[in-house]
């Protein structure tokens, strides 16, 4: 119903939600990060994704290191409220920590294996610091 107050659920992941990040003009999947009612209140109150570390325990705006932010344009919530998809302009080459525009720059194959089936949109030695990727 649209208009009605909606509250996520975060209680049900420990306290986050998942967060898919789509290209609002191409489709294309992003990435995926993690949101605590924190991150989501700063994502909407900025208007750039902001996501809730599980490795550093603390927020972190996506591009406050690299300039690659992404600019939400509108955020979706799944069926059982415990994900969002944020459909984004982003801004910069590319998304992944490893250079890629996406995070998903590998296709997986029946054996296990792992190609890579896309270029590289930055080198990601000259856009972050050592040890201070993400």
């Amino acid at each position: 119903m649209e208009g009605n107050a909606m509250q996520l659920d975060f209680a049900k992941q420990g306290g986050l939600v998942p967060a898919i990040v789509q290209d609002a003009e191409t489709g294309d999947v992003l990435m995926l990060g993690f949101m605590n009612e924190q991150a989501y209140a700063e994502t909407w109150a900025s208007g750039t994704v902001t996501f809730f570390s599980r490795t550093r325990g603390k927020l972190w705006r996506k591009g406050e290191q690299s300039g690659h932010t992404l600019r939400v344009r509108e955020m979706r919530v799944d069926c059982d409220s415990d994900t969002v998809l944020i459909r984004v302009d982003p801004a910069g080459p590319g998304v992944c920590h490893e250079g890629y525009r996406s995070c998903f720059y590998r296709r997986l194959g029946p054996d296990g294996s792992a190609v890579v089936v896309s270029e590289r949109a930055f080198d990601p030695a000259v856009v972050y610091k050592e040890g201070s990727r993400r």
